[in-house]
């Protein structure tokens, strides 16, 4: 679910402070998880299930099993804001040097090496079609997807320009089972769990 602006608002950097502010204001006291881009604030309204969790861990312990021991895949808070164009989002895993989380505030997207999400059943197009648009913008590398509901996914490499704005140039589609690389590693997706069916089953 997207809360859009009101498009008459004069000042966009002044919006952008208010929905913060709001979103800060909502930690912890509302279900949900609140981001903010272009269109407003974006809510996923409902909380992980186990096989979005679990993909996450996986994926971390994978990753920082290969990764030199300064990098890390971090999941949680802060966000990753980039104010000047409007834009507050959390990955859910975000492949960083250590000494880059130093300091207080938000992180700087540029400092990113890496932005990873797991595909909420819920909003799937805030991962796969707004997030595909905001993360070149933020200028973060490399965005992967893992989507649990296809067992597929994809990374995404080399912004470049092009007149919608900064775009991913390279599209590297995966099927669980196949290894694919993040970056400079290369980790397996044998074992990622699915979304259950309406049925129960397993997709």
């Amino acid at each position: 679910m997207t809360i859009a602006p009101d498009s008459a608002q004069p000042n966009a950097s002044l919006l952008y402070r208010a929905l913060r502010d709001f979103v800060e204001s909502t930690d912890g006291t509302l279900p949900g998880k609140f981001e903010i881009t272009k269109e407003g604030i974006v809510v996923d309204m409902m909380s992980p299930v186990r096989p979005h969790e679990l993909t996450a861990l996986r994926l971390r312990k994978r990753l920082e099993k290969v990764m030199p021991e300064e990098i890390v895949a971090h999941a949680g808070e802060p966000d990753v804001e980039m104010a000047p164009e409007g834009i507050m989002r959390r990955p859910d895993l975000m492949v960083i040097a250590e000494a880059d989380m130093e300091g207080p505030g938000s992180f700087d997207p540029r400092t990113l090496i890496a932005a990873i999400e797991i595909v909420s059943r819920s909003n799937p197009d805030n991962d796969w079609v707004t997030k595909l648009r905001d993360y070149p913008l933020m200028g973060i590398p490399v965005y992967a997807v893992f989507d649990p509901r296809t067992g597929t996914g994809a990374v995404f490499t080399d912004i470049h320009t092009t007149p919608s704005g900064p775009r991913y140039a390279t599209r590297k589609d995966f099927v669980y089972g196949e290894d694919v690389t993040i970056a400079d590693w290369t980790i397996p997706t044998d074992g990622l769990p699915r979304y259950p069916s309406e049925d129960g089953e397993q997709e």
